[in-house]
């Protein structure tokens, strides 16, 4: 007899929202959010949806590639028992471990059609340790004029917390950034976020120019190439500030060898690096390790965006929060998902899954 919580169909399309500008990192900019938007039925006709950002500028994963690895595990997701979620992760990483994204679309729909099938919201699922985050917003690449603007609209957003993309290989321009920003936001904290375009010097170099101007940032993310563990061990003991891994910290097992060289103070948990599942692993390591907690994204709408606030709300103990794309989008093709007032997100009112629905 089957299950009606055996995964009857899984879907697959397109999800192209635009930008209302270029999101830039130091690696490259994106003008429209070319994601895939990833649905599950269940038997009883419950359906889950998930979402894919991949984001080539971060790790080079394409709407294409992400797309072929969800096509790829079709045969053996469809007849599935959604409340199997974690062999199905398991076959997902083995299956298709490169592709992030994908892993993370299909582990989204599954466990939010299993959680909406039961009236649970996600982020009791995730453990209910709260309802609510506050999150900051991101100053993407440019000149230092769009900087000094774009922190005074994030001030009038009532958002104290501000993320800056650094790493544009012109030291004096992120440090002119830097100051413009702190001059008109000076009781923000800043968390510099270079995205692997520096050098473990170059870094050094421009938190002692901060310092000089009294501005001392609240984190340092992930300055320096991915597999460069010696910078960043480097600057995790000698920079004076604490140090996030994030493209580093790209699975569980690169977030051990994190806690074991002590190579970050902070690790920025991604549902799209790995996967909703591993990043749960990710988490207790990181606890077990006492490296502290943030949780980010690429560039994702609200589906996503929901989706890491309830497991980051849910589980608790996060001490950065970075969910602020949705911000960005000029269009939002869902309706549902968290409540947000200024910095606070809101999920208390979600009363299955993670609460996101296309229009």
């Amino acid at each position: 007899m089957i299950s009606p919580t055996t995964i009857r169909s899984l879907s697959v399309e397109p999800l192209d929202i635009p930008l209302f500008a270029p999101f830039g990192i130091s690696g490259g900019a994106q003008d429209v959010a070319r994601s895939l938007l990833v649905t599950v039925e269940l038997a009883d006709g419950t359906r889950g949806y998930g979402e894919a950002a991949p984001f080539p500028a971060f790790n080079g994963e394409t709407q294409a590639s992400a797309r072929a690895a969800v096509e790829l595990s079709r045969p053996a997701i469809e007849g599935s028992d959604a409340r199997e979620w974690r062999p199905i992760a398991a076959y997902l990483r083995d299956r298709i471990g490169a592709a992030g994204s994908a892993r993370c679309a299909i582990e989204t729909a599954v466990l939010d059609a299993l959680t909406k099938r039961a009236s649970v919201p996600l982020y009791v699922f995730f453990g209910g340790a709260s309802n609510a985050l506050e999150t900051d917003m991101t100053i993407t690449t440019g000149t230092v004029e769009q900087a000094s603007t774009a922190a005074l609209e994030i001030l009038a957003r009532g958002i104290s917390a501000i993320k800056v993309k650094i790493g544009s290989g012109d030291l004096q321009l992120d440090l002119a950034r830097l100051v413009a920003i702190h001059a008109v936001a000076p009781d923000s904290p800043l968390i510099l976020d270079g995205n692997g375009g520096m050098s473990a010097d170059e870094a050094l170099e421009l938190v002692g120019a901060l310092h000089i101007q009294n501005i001392r940032p609240a984190l340092l993310e992930q300055p320096v190439p991915g597999d460069d563990w010696a910078g960043m061990a480097q600057l995790a003991r000698w920079g004076g500030v604490p140090v996030a891994a994030d493209e580093t910290a790209s699975s569980a097992a690169n977030v051990l060898r994190v806690a074991s060289e002590r190579a970050a103070q902070v690790v920025n948990i991604k549902l799209m690096k790995a996967g909703v599942v591993e990043a749960m692993d990710i988490a207790a390591i990181c606890r077990a390790a006492q490296v502290r907690l943030m949780i980010g994204g690429m560039v994702e709408s609200m589906l996503a965006m929901s989706m890491s606030a309830h497991f980051a709300a849910g589980q608790g103990g996060f001490a950065f929060v970075d969910l602020d794309t949705p911000m960005f989008m000029a269009e939002n093709p869902f309706e549902g998902g968290f409540r947000q007032e200024g910095a606070r997100l809101e999920l208390a009112h979600i009363t299955g899954g993670h609460g996101v629905r296309p229009r």
